[in-house]
Protein backbone atom coordinates (compact mmCIF):
# COMPACT_ATOMS: atom_id res chain seq x y z
CA UNK A 1 0.00 0.00 0.00
CA UNK A 2 1.13 3.42 -0.73
CA UNK A 3 1.36 6.73 0.28
CA UNK A 4 -1.39 7.65 -2.32
CA UNK A 5 -3.31 4.69 -1.54
CA UNK A 6 -7.11 4.65 -0.03
CA UNK A 7 -7.79 1.08 2.02
CA UNK A 8 -10.77 0.02 1.88
CA UNK A 9 -10.44 -2.50 5.24
CA UNK A 10 -7.63 -4.62 5.92
CA UNK A 11 -9.63 -7.72 5.65
CA UNK A 12 -10.48 -6.69 1.79
CA UNK A 13 -7.74 -4.72 0.27
CA UNK A 14 -8.08 -2.07 -2.84
CA UNK A 15 -7.10 1.51 -3.50
CA UNK A 16 -8.20 4.60 -5.04
CA UNK A 17 -4.93 6.35 -6.76
CA UNK A 18 -3.84 9.64 -7.10
CA UNK A 19 -1.41 11.50 -9.13
CA UNK A 20 0.25 13.67 -7.03
CA UNK A 21 3.14 14.80 -9.41
CA UNK A 22 0.46 16.56 -12.42
CA UNK A 23 -2.78 15.99 -10.55
CA UNK A 24 -6.49 16.57 -11.87
CA UNK A 25 -8.43 17.52 -9.30
CA UNK A 26 -11.76 17.06 -10.67
CA UNK A 27 -10.81 13.18 -11.77
CA UNK A 28 -9.43 12.51 -8.46
CA UNK A 29 -12.18 14.51 -6.87
CA UNK A 30 -14.52 11.89 -8.66
CA UNK A 31 -11.90 8.91 -7.49
CA UNK A 32 -12.79 9.76 -4.06
CA UNK A 33 -16.36 10.28 -4.24
CA UNK A 34 -16.93 6.32 -6.03
CA UNK A 35 -14.87 5.48 -3.14
CA UNK A 36 -17.82 6.11 -0.96
CA UNK A 37 -20.10 5.70 -2.98
CA UNK A 38 -18.35 2.08 -3.37
CA UNK A 39 -17.79 1.51 0.35
CA UNK A 40 -20.55 3.03 1.71
CA UNK A 41 -22.96 0.35 0.19
CA UNK A 42 -20.75 -2.46 1.16
CA UNK A 43 -18.64 -1.93 4.67
CA UNK A 44 -20.58 -1.63 7.89
CA UNK A 45 -21.13 2.29 9.10
CA UNK A 46 -17.84 1.57 11.72
CA UNK A 47 -16.04 0.70 8.88
CA UNK A 48 -17.03 3.54 6.47
CA UNK A 49 -16.66 6.07 9.74
CA UNK A 50 -12.39 4.53 10.30
CA UNK A 51 -11.97 4.89 6.20
CA UNK A 52 -13.09 8.67 6.00
CA UNK A 53 -11.54 9.51 9.45
CA UNK A 54 -8.28 7.77 7.99
CA UNK A 55 -8.34 9.76 4.79
CA UNK A 56 -9.44 13.13 5.99
CA UNK A 57 -8.70 14.16 9.38
CA UNK A 58 -5.71 11.26 10.87
CA UNK A 59 -4.22 10.34 7.36
CA UNK A 60 -0.88 12.50 8.18
CA UNK A 61 -0.12 9.91 11.01
CA UNK A 62 -1.14 6.80 9.53
CA UNK A 63 1.07 3.86 8.84
CA UNK A 64 0.31 5.13 5.29
CA UNK A 65 1.84 8.89 4.86
CA UNK A 66 5.55 8.97 4.31
CA UNK A 67 5.16 12.60 2.83
CA UNK A 68 2.24 14.76 2.14
CA UNK A 69 -0.72 12.78 2.07
CA UNK A 70 -2.96 11.91 -0.78
CA UNK A 71 -5.56 13.28 -0.64
CA UNK A 72 -3.88 16.33 0.51
CA UNK A 73 -1.34 16.70 -2.54
CA UNK A 74 -4.13 17.23 -4.52
CA UNK A 75 -4.91 20.59 -3.49
CA UNK A 76 -1.10 21.93 -2.21
CA UNK A 77 -1.91 24.87 -5.03
CA UNK A 78 -4.00 26.88 -2.19
CA UNK A 79 -7.02 25.29 -3.59
CA UNK A 80 -8.74 25.04 -0.13
CA UNK A 81 -12.09 25.81 -1.65
CA UNK A 82 -11.87 22.45 -3.67
CA UNK A 83 -10.80 19.92 -0.67
CA UNK A 84 -13.70 21.58 1.32
CA UNK A 85 -16.05 20.69 -1.21
CA UNK A 86 -14.63 17.55 -2.09
CA UNK A 87 -14.64 16.58 1.86
CA UNK A 88 -18.84 18.09 2.19
CA UNK A 89 -19.53 16.22 -0.72
CA UNK A 90 -18.43 12.71 0.82
CA UNK A 91 -19.70 13.49 3.92
CA UNK A 92 -23.37 14.00 1.93
CA UNK A 93 -22.67 10.74 0.14
CA UNK A 94 -22.28 8.80 3.69
CA UNK A 95 -25.24 10.65 5.44
CA UNK A 96 -27.49 10.07 1.86
CA UNK A 97 -26.91 6.21 2.07
CA UNK A 98 -27.57 5.99 6.19
CA UNK A 99 -30.50 8.12 6.08
CA UNK A 100 -32.18 6.17 3.44
CA UNK A 101 -31.58 3.18 5.59
CA UNK A 102 -31.97 4.40 9.24
CA UNK A 103 -28.54 4.84 10.66
CA UNK A 104 -29.10 7.79 12.17
CA UNK A 105 -27.01 7.08 15.12
CA UNK A 106 -23.87 6.38 13.14
CA UNK A 107 -24.46 10.58 11.45
CA UNK A 108 -23.72 12.15 14.85
CA UNK A 109 -20.76 9.65 15.27
CA UNK A 110 -19.83 11.23 11.87
CA UNK A 111 -20.08 14.68 13.00
CA UNK A 112 -17.92 14.00 15.86
CA UNK A 113 -15.14 13.52 13.95
CA UNK A 114 -14.54 17.02 13.76
CA UNK A 115 -14.06 17.36 17.28
CA UNK A 116 -10.99 19.65 18.03
CA UNK A 117 -9.14 16.84 19.73
CA UNK A 118 -9.24 14.74 16.84
CA UNK A 119 -7.62 17.29 14.70
CA UNK A 120 -4.48 17.47 17.23
CA UNK A 121 -2.27 14.95 15.66
CA UNK A 122 1.73 14.62 15.99
CA UNK A 123 3.10 14.71 12.51
CA UNK A 124 6.32 14.92 11.66
CA UNK A 125 5.40 17.01 8.17
CA UNK A 126 5.31 20.02 9.52
CA UNK A 127 3.92 21.88 6.45
CA UNK A 128 1.21 18.72 5.76
CA UNK A 129 0.41 19.26 9.32
CA UNK A 130 -0.44 23.29 8.76
CA UNK A 131 -2.42 22.53 6.10
CA UNK A 132 -4.59 20.11 7.17
CA UNK A 133 -5.32 21.60 10.83
CA UNK A 134 -6.16 25.18 8.79
CA UNK A 135 -8.65 23.60 6.32
CA UNK A 136 -9.72 21.73 8.60
CA UNK A 137 -10.50 24.43 11.53
CA UNK A 138 -11.23 26.10 9.07
CA UNK A 139 -14.01 23.73 7.68
CA UNK A 140 -15.39 23.56 11.09
CA UNK A 141 -16.41 27.12 11.45
CA UNK A 142 -17.66 27.46 7.98
CA UNK A 143 -21.08 27.30 7.10
CA UNK A 144 -20.74 24.12 5.47
CA UNK A 145 -20.06 22.43 8.73
CA UNK A 146 -23.67 24.11 10.26
CA UNK A 147 -25.31 22.71 7.94
CA UNK A 148 -23.98 18.90 8.65
CA UNK A 149 -25.16 19.55 11.96
CA UNK A 150 -28.81 19.78 11.61
CA UNK A 151 -28.64 16.14 10.40
CA UNK A 152 -27.30 14.76 13.71
CA UNK A 153 -29.81 17.11 15.91
CA UNK A 154 -32.64 15.88 17.91
CA UNK A 155 -35.00 17.54 15.75
CA UNK A 156 -38.51 18.41 18.02
CA UNK A 157 -39.63 20.97 20.26
CA UNK A 158 -38.13 19.61 23.79
CA UNK A 159 -34.60 19.40 22.38
CA UNK A 160 -32.62 21.69 24.30
CA UNK A 161 -30.27 24.39 22.09
CA UNK A 162 -30.87 27.42 20.56
CA UNK A 163 -34.89 28.38 19.50
CA UNK A 164 -33.93 27.57 15.62
CA UNK A 165 -32.98 24.26 16.58
CA UNK A 166 -37.68 23.80 16.72
CA UNK A 167 -37.31 25.09 12.89
CA UNK A 168 -34.82 23.06 11.14
CA UNK A 169 -37.14 21.46 8.51
CA UNK A 170 -36.83 25.38 7.02
CA UNK A 171 -33.41 25.59 7.25
CA UNK A 172 -33.43 21.87 5.53
CA UNK A 173 -35.51 23.03 2.58
CA UNK A 174 -32.78 26.00 1.84
CA UNK A 175 -30.01 23.66 1.55
CA UNK A 176 -32.19 21.66 -0.82
CA UNK A 177 -32.68 24.37 -3.37
CA UNK A 178 -29.70 26.02 -3.69
CA UNK A 179 -27.77 24.98 -6.95
CA UNK A 180 -24.38 25.15 -5.01
CA UNK A 181 -25.09 22.55 -3.09
CA UNK A 182 -24.06 18.75 -4.23
CA UNK A 183 -26.79 16.84 -5.38
CA UNK A 184 -26.31 14.32 -2.09
CA UNK A 185 -26.43 17.26 -0.05
CA UNK A 186 -29.71 18.54 -1.67
CA UNK A 187 -31.45 15.16 -1.70
CA UNK A 188 -30.63 14.29 1.95
CA UNK A 189 -32.22 17.97 3.08
CA UNK A 190 -35.06 17.13 1.01
CA UNK A 191 -35.69 13.80 2.60
CA UNK A 192 -34.79 15.18 6.22
CA UNK A 193 -37.19 17.73 5.99
CA UNK A 194 -40.52 16.19 4.99
CA UNK A 195 -39.39 13.17 7.62
CA UNK A 196 -39.75 16.29 9.64
CA UNK A 197 -42.85 17.87 8.86
CA UNK A 198 -44.31 14.31 8.71
CA UNK A 199 -43.38 13.93 12.29
CA UNK A 200 -45.08 16.75 13.04
CA UNK A 201 -48.36 16.41 11.58
CA UNK A 202 -48.99 12.90 13.27
CA UNK A 203 -47.87 14.21 16.72
CA UNK A 204 -50.42 17.12 16.17
CA UNK A 205 -52.93 15.00 14.87
CA UNK A 206 -52.86 12.21 18.00
CA UNK A 207 -51.87 15.16 20.24
CA UNK A 208 -55.58 16.55 19.24
CA UNK A 209 -57.18 13.03 19.40
CA UNK A 210 -55.75 12.55 22.57
CA UNK A 211 -56.54 15.97 24.56
CA UNK A 212 -60.14 15.53 23.67
CA UNK A 213 -60.59 12.22 24.80
CA UNK A 214 -61.01 12.30 28.63
CA UNK A 215 -60.29 8.82 29.37
CA UNK A 216 -57.06 8.57 27.07
CA UNK A 217 -53.77 8.86 28.48
CA UNK A 218 -52.29 12.21 27.57
CA UNK A 219 -48.68 11.58 28.35
CA UNK A 220 -47.74 9.36 25.13
CA UNK A 221 -48.52 12.04 22.25
CA UNK A 222 -47.09 15.44 23.76
CA UNK A 223 -48.26 18.69 22.36
CA UNK A 224 -45.56 19.63 19.20
CA UNK A 225 -45.97 23.10 19.33
CA UNK A 226 -45.10 25.44 21.84
CA UNK A 227 -48.37 27.03 21.73
CA UNK A 228 -49.49 25.31 24.78
CA UNK A 229 -52.57 24.46 25.65
CA UNK A 230 -54.18 27.48 23.27
CA UNK A 231 -53.26 25.16 20.72
CA UNK A 232 -56.72 23.20 20.50
CA UNK A 233 -58.77 26.39 20.12
CA UNK A 234 -56.34 28.08 17.38
CA UNK A 235 -56.91 24.83 15.69
CA UNK A 236 -60.48 25.15 15.75
CA UNK A 237 -60.33 28.59 14.48
CA UNK A 238 -58.48 27.57 11.36
CA UNK A 239 -60.65 24.41 10.81
CA UNK A 240 -63.52 26.46 11.05
CA UNK A 241 -63.11 28.24 7.77
CA UNK A 242 -64.65 25.03 5.83
CA UNK A 243 -67.71 24.55 3.79
CA UNK A 244 -68.58 26.95 1.11
CA UNK A 245 -66.77 29.70 1.71
CA UNK A 246 -63.73 28.08 2.85
CA UNK A 247 -59.68 28.76 1.63
CA UNK A 248 -59.64 26.40 -1.20
CA UNK A 249 -63.02 26.55 -2.66
CA UNK A 250 -62.18 31.14 -2.81
CA UNK A 251 -58.94 29.92 -4.50
CA UNK A 252 -60.40 27.75 -7.17
CA UNK A 253 -62.36 30.54 -7.77
CA UNK A 254 -60.05 33.20 -8.08
CA UNK A 255 -58.06 31.00 -10.02
CA UNK A 256 -60.75 30.41 -13.12
CA UNK A 257 -61.82 34.25 -12.42
CA UNK A 258 -58.27 35.36 -13.36
CA UNK A 259 -57.51 33.66 -16.20
CA UNK A 260 -56.58 35.59 -19.55
CA UNK A 261 -56.12 38.58 -17.18
CA UNK A 262 -52.95 40.90 -18.01
CA UNK A 263 -50.52 41.51 -15.46
CA UNK A 264 -51.74 44.47 -14.45
CA UNK A 265 -55.31 43.14 -13.56
CA UNK A 266 -53.95 40.23 -11.88
CA UNK A 267 -51.97 42.70 -9.68
CA UNK A 268 -55.68 44.22 -8.57
CA UNK A 269 -57.34 40.75 -8.13
CA UNK A 270 -54.85 39.28 -6.08
CA UNK A 271 -54.63 42.03 -3.46
CA UNK A 272 -58.56 42.24 -3.28
CA UNK A 273 -58.68 38.35 -2.95
CA UNK A 274 -55.78 38.34 -0.64
CA UNK A 275 -57.06 40.80 1.84
CA UNK A 276 -60.78 39.54 1.37
CA UNK A 277 -62.36 38.89 4.75
CA UNK A 278 -59.25 39.60 6.86
CA UNK A 279 -61.14 40.75 10.24
CA UNK A 280 -59.14 43.64 11.31
CA UNK A 281 -60.21 46.36 9.03
CA UNK A 282 -58.12 49.40 10.64
CA UNK A 283 -54.90 46.94 9.98
CA UNK A 284 -56.36 45.86 6.21
CA UNK A 285 -56.14 49.59 4.98
CA UNK A 286 -52.42 50.15 6.37
CA UNK A 287 -51.31 46.52 4.45
CA UNK A 288 -53.72 47.05 1.61
CA UNK A 289 -51.30 50.58 0.88
CA UNK A 290 -48.01 49.44 1.85
CA UNK A 291 -49.06 45.70 -0.40
CA UNK A 292 -50.08 47.76 -3.54
CA UNK A 293 -47.17 50.12 -3.97
CA UNK A 294 -44.66 47.47 -3.61
CA UNK A 295 -46.50 45.13 -5.99
CA UNK A 296 -47.62 47.88 -8.45
CA UNK A 297 -44.00 48.63 -9.45
CA UNK A 298 -42.98 44.97 -9.70
CA UNK A 299 -42.47 44.34 -13.55
CA UNK A 300 -44.71 47.78 -14.77
CA UNK A 301 -42.98 46.87 -17.90
CA UNK A 302 -44.69 43.55 -18.56
CA UNK A 303 -48.29 45.16 -16.99
CA UNK A 304 -49.87 44.75 -20.27
CA UNK A 305 -48.73 41.09 -20.91
CA UNK A 306 -50.88 38.22 -20.44
CA UNK A 307 -50.94 36.51 -17.45
CA UNK A 308 -49.10 33.13 -18.03
CA UNK A 309 -48.05 30.26 -15.56
CA UNK A 310 -44.48 31.45 -15.54
CA UNK A 311 -45.86 35.24 -14.47
CA UNK A 312 -48.63 33.84 -12.30
CA UNK A 313 -45.83 32.09 -10.08
CA UNK A 314 -43.26 34.69 -10.36
CA UNK A 315 -46.03 37.35 -9.07
CA UNK A 316 -47.01 34.67 -6.61
CA UNK A 317 -43.34 34.23 -5.17
CA UNK A 318 -43.47 38.46 -5.23
CA UNK A 319 -46.02 38.19 -3.27
CA UNK A 320 -44.51 36.13 -0.88
CA UNK A 321 -41.01 38.07 -0.58
CA UNK A 322 -43.43 41.41 -0.01
CA UNK A 323 -44.84 39.38 3.22
CA UNK A 324 -41.45 38.05 4.57
CA UNK A 325 -38.27 38.84 3.18
CA UNK A 326 -37.80 40.70 -0.31
CA UNK A 327 -33.51 40.29 -0.08
CA UNK A 328 -33.33 37.02 1.68
CA UNK A 329 -31.27 38.99 4.36
CA UNK A 330 -33.73 41.17 6.38
CA UNK A 331 -37.68 41.23 6.92
CA UNK A 332 -39.71 43.21 4.98
CA UNK A 333 -41.77 46.09 6.26
CA UNK A 334 -44.67 44.50 5.26
CA UNK A 335 -43.49 41.36 7.92
CA UNK A 336 -42.41 43.13 10.69
CA UNK A 337 -45.71 44.96 10.96
CA UNK A 338 -47.90 41.71 10.87
CA UNK A 339 -45.57 39.71 13.30
CA UNK A 340 -46.62 41.88 15.98
CA UNK A 341 -48.74 40.09 18.66
CA UNK A 342 -52.01 39.25 17.79
CA UNK A 343 -51.33 39.33 13.89
CA UNK A 344 -49.25 36.35 13.53
CA UNK A 345 -52.84 33.98 12.22
CA UNK A 346 -53.43 36.94 10.04
CA UNK A 347 -49.91 37.19 8.22
CA UNK A 348 -50.42 33.10 7.83
CA UNK A 349 -53.96 33.18 6.45
CA UNK A 350 -53.08 35.43 3.64
CA UNK A 351 -49.69 33.23 3.18
CA UNK A 352 -52.09 30.36 3.26
CA UNK A 353 -54.50 31.98 0.59
CA UNK A 354 -51.34 32.67 -1.69
CA UNK A 355 -50.39 28.93 -1.74
CA UNK A 356 -53.79 27.68 -2.33
CA UNK A 357 -53.62 29.71 -5.38
CA UNK A 358 -50.20 28.44 -6.36
CA UNK A 359 -48.48 25.40 -5.09
CA UNK A 360 -45.31 25.40 -6.48
CA UNK A 361 -44.70 28.69 -4.65
CA UNK A 362 -44.59 26.36 -1.58
CA UNK A 363 -40.64 26.15 -1.43
CA UNK A 364 -40.25 29.68 -2.16
CA UNK A 365 -41.84 30.46 0.26
CA UNK A 366 -40.55 28.09 3.04
CA UNK A 367 -37.20 28.87 1.86
CA UNK A 368 -37.96 33.20 2.46
CA UNK A 369 -39.07 31.72 5.96
CA UNK A 370 -35.55 29.51 6.83
CA UNK A 371 -33.72 33.64 5.60
CA UNK A 372 -36.26 35.17 8.35
CA UNK A 373 -34.69 32.65 10.65
CA UNK A 374 -31.04 32.89 10.24
CA UNK A 375 -31.59 36.40 10.32
CA UNK A 376 -33.08 36.54 13.61
CA UNK A 377 -31.15 33.62 15.00
CA UNK A 378 -28.43 35.66 16.19
CA UNK A 379 -31.32 36.98 18.79
CA UNK A 380 -32.59 35.31 22.07
CA UNK A 381 -35.90 33.51 22.51
CA UNK A 382 -37.11 36.03 24.58
CA UNK A 383 -36.02 39.10 22.02
CA UNK A 384 -37.86 36.61 18.81
CA UNK A 385 -41.19 36.25 20.80
CA UNK A 386 -43.26 37.47 17.94
CA UNK A 387 -41.54 35.79 14.74
CA UNK A 388 -41.43 32.55 16.78
CA UNK A 389 -45.19 32.37 17.30
CA UNK A 390 -45.37 33.35 13.68
CA UNK A 391 -43.41 30.31 12.89
CA UNK A 392 -45.74 27.72 15.56
CA UNK A 393 -48.99 28.95 14.04
CA UNK A 394 -47.63 28.78 10.27
CA UNK A 395 -46.62 24.84 11.27
CA UNK A 396 -50.06 24.17 12.56
CA UNK A 397 -51.88 26.37 9.86
CA UNK A 398 -49.98 24.53 6.75
CA UNK A 399 -50.60 20.86 8.82
CA UNK A 400 -54.45 21.49 8.50
CA UNK A 401 -53.58 22.54 5.24
CA UNK A 402 -51.60 19.24 4.62
CA UNK A 403 -52.14 16.85 1.37
CA UNK A 404 -52.19 14.08 3.54
CA UNK A 405 -54.73 15.31 6.44
CA UNK A 406 -57.74 16.15 6.58
CA UNK A 407 -59.36 18.13 9.49
CA UNK A 408 -62.83 18.44 10.59
CA UNK A 409 -64.81 20.80 13.41
CA UNK A 410 -68.03 18.42 14.63
CA UNK A 411 -70.37 19.70 16.60
CA UNK A 412 -70.65 17.51 19.90
CA UNK A 413 -72.90 20.20 22.17
CA UNK A 414 -76.19 22.17 21.04
CA UNK A 415 -75.03 25.96 20.84
CA UNK A 416 -77.75 28.94 21.84
CA UNK A 417 -75.79 30.96 19.10
CA UNK A 418 -75.97 30.58 15.43
CA UNK A 419 -71.82 31.82 15.36
CA UNK A 420 -70.07 28.62 16.46
CA UNK A 421 -67.06 31.05 16.47
CA UNK A 422 -68.73 31.99 20.08
CA UNK A 423 -68.70 28.45 21.28
CA UNK A 424 -65.91 26.78 19.58
CA UNK A 425 -65.72 24.81 22.99
CA UNK A 426 -68.55 22.78 22.33
CA UNK A 427 -66.81 21.48 18.99
CA UNK A 428 -64.44 18.51 18.95
CA UNK A 429 -61.90 18.18 16.03
CA UNK A 430 -61.30 14.92 14.27
CA UNK A 431 -58.39 14.26 11.88
CA UNK A 432 -58.12 11.53 9.62
CA UNK A 433 -55.47 10.14 6.39
CA UNK A 434 -56.47 10.93 3.02
CA UNK A 435 -57.03 8.54 1.17
CA UNK A 436 -54.95 8.77 -2.24
CA UNK A 437 -57.05 7.52 -5.24
CA UNK A 438 -54.61 7.99 -7.89
CA UNK A 439 -52.71 4.85 -6.43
Amino acid sequence: MTANSLPISQEEPRCVTFNTKQPNVQIAQEEVYSFFVEIVKKLPPEDVLREFKGLFIDDLDSQYSHSIPGIYSIFLDDNEKDFCDTLKRCVYIIINNWKSNRKDKYIQKLVNLFANENLKLNTKNFLAKNIRQIWLENFIHSKDYQEIKLFSTKHDQSSKGHWANRYTSYLLIDQSVNENNPREQQEAARRLSRQIKDKFKFELAMYIARSQCAVSSTTRYTNPSILGDNVLHLIKTIVLKKGMFSHENIANIFIKQTQNQTLEEFKISIEKYLFFSVDNQELVETLRQQFTEKLSLWKKNYNQEIITKELFLRTCNRVIDCLTTENGKEPSSLFLLLVTPGHSLTLVIILLKTILICKNSRRHLETRIAHLIRFYEKYSEEECKGVINFIEIFNITFAIYAENVEYNLIKMEEEQSSNPQLNLGGYRVFSQMKVDRQK
